[in-house]
Formats: C-alpha cells, sequence, structure tokens
C-alpha cells in the first residue's frame, strides 16, 4: 500500500544537529520514570480499594466504574488538546511540573471525599496530571533519544509504570494493615475518616514531591524545527493534526483503534480484579494487593524488556515494521491469557493467567508508543500523542471498568463478575489485535523512507 507524504518543508537546522548528551538525557528518562510511578500510584491505589470504597459511599458498581473511568478521563478529555498545543511550543517541563503539582493536591481531595458527587469531581482533577504527563513525556524523549534508541528510553521510562502499578497494590495493601491497626484520624470540618480515605491522603504525599524534581530536568532543543529551547513558533492548528492523520490514515488510525479497544481491555481489568479475587475467592483488599503487586513486579519488567528486545532484534534484521510487529506478536499471546485469567477455577490459576497476560500486554507498550513517535514530525508530535493517549484513557479507562460494571451490574450480577470480565476481554482484545495487523505494512513503508511524515506546515 502506498504512503504518500504532506507537502511542505521541515527546517533542517536541528534535525540535523547533535543529539542532548547521554548523561543529560538518561537524567530526563529516570526524572520521567518517577513521576510515572507516581502517577499510577496516585491513580492506581482506588482499584485497590473498590469493595471499602463502595461499601462506606454507598455506591453500585456503575458508580464506581465512573469514578474509576470517567471522572478520571473528564479533564482529559476537556482540556487535553489546548495541553498538547501548549506542550507543542512551550516549556515541556514547566507544563509537567505544575501538572503534577494539581495531581498530587487533587488524590488528597479524594481522601476526604464523603458522598460520590464529592469523588467524582476530586477525581476529575486528576486528569489534568494524565493530560500533561503523556504528551509532554514523549515529546521530550523524541528530542532527547534517535529514532533506533527511542523504544529503550520508553522501555526504560515505563519502568515508572511498572512501579506504579505494582507500588499501588503492594503499598496500598501495606497502608490499609497500617491504618486498620491504628487509631481512626479525625480532621476539623470533615471529622473522622474512613481507612480508605486515610490511604489517600498519605498516597498524595510523593506526586507533591516529583513535580519539584521536574523542574530540575533541562528542557532539550526541539528537532526538525525552530531550534530555541522550550519555545517553538506558534503551534501547529489542529486542521494540520487532522488532515496528517486523513491522509496517512492507514498508518494511523489502526494504531489509534488497537490502542482504544486493547485499553478497554486492560483497564477493565486492573480496575475491578481486587473486586472479582474478593467476589470469587474471597480474598481481602491488602491479600489482593501483596499478590497482585508481587505479579506485576515480576511479570512487567520482563515484559519491558522483552519488548525492547524483540523491537531491537527485527530492526536489526531490517524489519521496517518492528515496532508494530511486536504489538500484533504480543497482544496475539495477551489477549487469550486474559479472556482465561477470570474463567480459571482457583486463584493460582487466575494469578498466573493474569500474570502472563500482563507481561505480553506491557511488552507492546514501548514499541507502540515509539511508533507513533517515529512517523510523526515534531511540529505536530504533542498533538497527537494526545489523540492517542486520548483513545487510551478516554475509551480505555473512561469505557473499560464502566462495561465491566454495566455487563455485572445488569446481567451476570456481582457474582458473575468473572464472566463480565471475561466477555470485555474478548470484544477489546480480538478486533484490537486485528486492527494492529492492518497497520502493521503501511506503518513500514513510512519508515522505509528514513524519515517522518512531513507535516504540510
Amino acid at each position: 500500500m502506498e504512503v504518500t507524504h504532506l507537502r511542505g518543508q521541515e527546517e533542517p537546522a536541528t534535525a540535523q544537529a547533535p543529539y542532548p548528551p547521554a548523561g543529560q538525557a538518561w537524567y530526563c528518562v529516570a526524572i520521567l520514570a518517577l513521576a510515572t510511578a507516581t502517577n499510577f500510584l496516585d491513580r492506581g491505589i482506588l482499584n485497590l480499594l473498590v469493595e471499602p470504597i463502595k461499601h462506606d459511599l454507598h455506591l453500585t458498581d456503575v458508580q464506581m466504574s465512573l469514578v474509576m473511568g470517567f471522572a478520571f478521563t473528564f479533564f482529559y478529555a476537556a482540556f487535553g488538546l489546548p495541553v498538547a498545543r501548549l506542550i507543542d511550543r512551550k516549556s515541556r517541563r514547566l507544563i509537567l511540573a505544575v501538572g503534577y503539582y494539581i495531581f498530587g493536591v487533587m488524590t488528597m481531595a479524594c481522601g476526604l471525599a464523603t458522598s460520590f458527587t464529592h469523588l467524582f469531581l476530586a477525581r476529575m482533577g486528576l486528569g489534568v496530571g494524565e493530560t500533561t504527563s503523556g504528551p509532554g513525556a514523549y515529546s521530550l524523549l523524541s528530542d532527547y533519544f534517535p529514532p533506533h534508541r527511542l523504544p529503550r528510553a520508553i522501555t526504560v521510562m515505563q519502568i515508572g509504570f511498572v512501579l506504579g502499578s505494582g507500588g499501588a497494590l503492594v503499598l496500598g495493601a501495606a497502608v490499609i494493615d497500617f491504618v486498620a491497626h491504628h487509631p481512626a484520624m479525625r480532621l476539623p470540618l470533615f471529622g473522622q475518616l474512613h481507612g480508605w480515605q486515610m490511604v489517600l491522603m498519605l498516597i498524595s504525599l510523593p506526586g507533591l514531591a516529583v513535580a519539584t524534581l521536574l523542574l530540575t530536568m533541562r528542557e532539550p532543543p526541539r528537532r526538525h524545527g525552530p531550534s530555541k529551547v522550550g519555545v517553538t513558533a506558534d503551534a501547529a492548528p489542529i486542521g494540520a493534526v487532522f488532515g496528517l492523520i486523513w491522509r496517512h490514515r492507514w498508518v494511523y488510525v489502526p494504531l489509534f483503534i488497537g490502542m482504544g479497544l486493547r485499553s478497554a481491555q486492560s483497564f477493565g481489568t486492573q480496575g475491578w480484579s481486587a473486586a472479582f479475587f474478593s467476589r470469587s475467592f474471597g480474598w481481602a483488599p491488602q491479600q489482593y494487593g501483596y499478590v497482585g503487586g508481587l505479579a506485576i513486579f515480576i511479570a512487567m519488567p520482563i515484559g519491558l524488556f522483552l519488548g525492547n528486545w524483540l523491537a531491537e532484534h527485527y530492526w536489526k534484521r531490517g524489519r521496517h515494521d518492528a515496532n508494530v510487529r511486536v504489538v500484533v506478536i504480543t497482544t496475539a499471546i495477551s489477549v487469550p491469557f486474559g479472556i482465561a485469567f477470570p474463567l480459571m477455577p482457583n486463584p493460582i490459576l487466575a494469578v498466573i493467567c493474569m500474570l502472563v497476560s500482563q507481561a505480553t500486554s506491557i511488552a507492546a507498550a514501548a514499541p507502540e508508543n515509539a511508533a507513533v513517535q517515529s512517523v510523526t514530525p515534531n511540529r505536530l508530535r504533542g498533538q497527537v500523542t494526545f489523540l492517542f493517549l486520548f483513545l487510551m484513557n478516554v475509551v480505555g479507562m473512561g469505557l473499560g471498568p464502566y462495561l465491566v460494571a454495566a455487563i455485572t451490574q445488569y446481567g451476570f450480577g456481582e457474582a458473575g463478575l468473572r464472566y463480565s470480565l471475561a466477555l470485555v476481554a474478548v470484544i477489546g482484545g480480538v478486533p484490537a489485535l486485528i486492527s494492529f495487523r492492518i497497520g502493521q505494512k503501511p506503518y513500514a513503508a513510512v519508515i522505509e523512507t528514513g524519515k517522518p511524515l512531513e507535516s504540510g506546515l
């Protein structure tokens, strides 16, 4: 399939300039990994607290799913694109720092919630952190590392995802145990706090510290565009972004659709796993926290480095579709285990299936993100990344937990949560695999040219 280029000229000055020093680049990766860890720690801890929050605030499964998903993604949907446009032309490190300060404060606000409405609004505020973190981080790394090294940098950064996701479970379980054995906290105006409220208050503190560390990074010169550090020309019009995607729809659309569908499966499973083990096997939240966190710490590092190794392996063999090829292979393994996980007759087999599914799913993350960064011109990268992550967050995180809850509440009932999880895995996983496969050849055709698509500006 022929892939045409938009007409236009990219300024070559910074495109041909050397990349920043390795030490500076990897310092940025380390800080972004730490920021990613706090991001997923703050937002993932709620999944462990589903049953206690439902009990204390008298919520239904659907209401809880709205708090976990839609509330968090609202800000991202409403304001993400304007923020992405700022990222394409202003200081990315400053935007990231402000976002993480707000993120920490709103996590604390979640801990003070006393009703569905209060908790829903606080979770909406958490969306600002995700709005800045994804586009800002990937844009920075794309200016720090050449394309063939980008998957490795993203892989290392996503160690933060492992630390945050696993830490949300293990640390959350430890805090639940701590809170259970200490006197309840009382605050003026709010009165006595429930255990889950104290957990959220304590978890908010690391995010505030990381926000300050983000300011210590250096802003690299933007490549394939004006070279002034931190500030570029006016952000590209949104019409140019959609024009790029439309002209090269066989490159972008399969990746976008695949990401959205697979994320719906993934976030649906993550959001309701603690409740599944509680309802199916009688596990307490902290019991699942320790076991689930340990599974993540084992599975996800294996997956991250497997994905990076495969991408570099296929690249060295001259496979121009290396990044998307890895996404197809790992998704083909992950989906069947994701379907089988909730149907297992005992918790040991369920954890094993969950571990395999998680490892192979996360293996696709770095190559998939690198694929989008590698074909997108710099001036449009923040906005295109936003649209990519929009599908992951709004469709994936917003729809995934809701689908599981709705099918459970209006179909199988609370005791049938396992069947809801399996059905959502089929609905999301199988079409995602087909979509990724469709985009494999068009992506390879672009990479074969040796340069990103031209912006047409």
